[in-house]
């Protein structure tokens, strides 16, 4: 670059310009420092050119200069060192989507809202209107830092934008609401289920300001909390919402303001009628079959008493596997082990009545002699095909007309074995008019007193156990 200075110094000047050992500048030396100064001075007029263009970069936006967002550390709380902020909520339930016995959670959707005031954002207004703002205002000044106390995953919904809201008055009152879905606690006790009533309630706390810096309150008292009447649950009722507030202490920190969104559920009791309780007095009622059956017919009751037995420990397993793995005793738990206690007495007092037959005809079979035991054990063997007790006066009589047919000829034996097989035909179509008659004369006396006292029992437990639970 060449710079006219509109002066041409001699050789003379030259020399005398080259400066000497006192200091004095040169002439070339001169002439450098007006370049270098006019080459700065040509760059600094391209860069403020430039920062004039882009102007995004040098002014803020106009609502930030309308609130002076940059005059003002909102690092800090309003009214830092003097009385603790106020800050009002309100929350409009949206719905419950779920609740876990196994995890003992729920999940809501809930507006949250926010209010305080904070003069450092107060603007003029000659209308007096509000200015409303989406989440990118919020990183740029003081929001209340509220979480949920005892809450296992939360999100704010973020479609298709940040579901965020922010208005400001012109007095510096604000307004900040979330759309927000919460996973959160809920301690669940289990000892009436399924007849159970669960409490539960999400807690909202400040972290960071305790009762001294902020004081967080129900802006509209018991009216801060509404719910869809929509809202609708597959396995409970929603019987109440309210709302409260209360005192958390921590030991390193001090006290805090805490809010309650308390809700009581009532569960449906029907599905567990169908799935539980009713497949349970089935199974029992079932077991009562066995004291009608003839006490020969050993395969037929003890399919029966296994049977019953088998189902009903897989009604206990099935409700077991749905349910966390608690300490103490449900109330399906009593009505379920209380009926396989009936299911298996059943099977118990099949066991006691054949035992007692056996017993029996020990004692016949001594009385009787050896040829009369031959044909009672006949009988019993007959008995296994047909399915039908041999009466003893009949076999008596039998055991008599054999006796006699030894000491006869060959022609009265052969009588007697056409008679007996006239007898035998005659007494099984008799049986088969008097089937109940029979089976009543025949049954064990432990076999008729379980007709009676096994339902009354029952029938007496399940008034006792739905009073008490109900």
């Amino acid at each position: 670059m060449f710079i006219y200075l509109g002066y041409t110094p001699s050789y003379t000047h030259r020399c005398n310009l080259q400066g000497d050992r006192r200091g004095h500048v040169s002439h070339p030396q001169f002439v450098y420092i007006l370049l270098m100064f006019s080459f700065n001075t040509v760059v600094l007029k391209r860069e403020i050119k430039m920062r004039k263009l882009d102007s995004t970069k040098v002014r803020p936006l106009k609502s930030e200069q309308l609130l002076r967002i940059d005059d003002h550390d909102f690092a800090m709380r309003p009214g830092f060192g003097g009385s603790p902020i106020p800050v009002g909520i309100d929350v409009q339930v949206e719905s419950i989507d779920s609740i876990s016995e196994v995890d003992m959670d729920f999940t809501m959707t809930l507006y949250l809202r926010h209010y305080w005031k904070d003069e450092r954002l107060s603007f003029p207004s000659t209308k007096n209107r509000s200015m409303t703002f989406d989440g990118r205002l919020i990183k740029k000044i003081w929001v209340p830092d509220v979480f949920f106390v005892h809450s296992k995953r939360s999100f704010i919904h973020d479609t298709t934008m940040e579901n965020v809201m922010l208005r400001v008055y012109p007095d510096g009152n604000v307004l900040f609401s979330l759309r927000i879905t919460v996973s959160s606690m809920c301690f669940m006790d289990f000892s009436r289920f399924p007849l159970d009533t669960q409490n539960c309630s999400l807690e909202l706390e400040s972290y960071a300001y305790n009762e001294d810096d902020l004081m967080l309150y129900w802006k509209h008292g018991n009216e801060s909390l509404t719910t869809d009447e929509q809202i609708s649950l597959s396995q409970f009722f929603i019987e109440e919402f309210s709302a409260s507030s209360g005192l958390a202490f921590y030991s390193s920190t001090g006290w805090y303001n805490r809010l309650f969104i308390n809700f009581a559920l009532r569960r449906h009791i029907f599905f567990f009628v169908l799935q539980s309780y009713f497949p349970a007095m089935l199974m029992v009622m079932l077991s009562w079959v066995s004291f009608w059956i003839d006490r020969r017919a050993v395969p037929a009751r003890v399919s029966l008493g296994i049977t019953t037995v088998l189902t009903m420990s897989t009604i206990i397993t099935g409700v077991s596997a749905s349910m966390p793995q608690v300490s103490y005793i449900k109330a399906v738990d009593v009505y379920l082990w209380i009926s396989f206690l009936f299911v298996f007495l059943s099977v118990i007092e099949y066991a006691a009545v054949n035992y007692l037959t056996t017993a029996e005809e020990r004692k016949q079979l001594k009385k009787r002699g050896k040829v009369s035991g031959m044909y009672n054990i006949d009988a019993v063997q007959a008995m296994a095909f047909d399915g039908c007790y041999h009466d003893n006066e009949a076999d008596i009589d039998m055991t008599t007309f054999v006796v006699h047919s030894e000491e006869s000829s060959a022609r009265g034996r052969a009588a007697s074995i056409a008679n007996l097989d006239a007898t035998r035909i005659k007494r099984k179509r008799s049986l088969k008019g008097n089937v109940g008659r029979i089976i009543l004369q025949n049954n064990h006396v432990i076999d008729t007193y379980s007709r009676i006292i096994f339902p009354t029992v029952y029938i007496v437990f399940n008034f006792f156990y739905w009073g008490l639970y109900v």
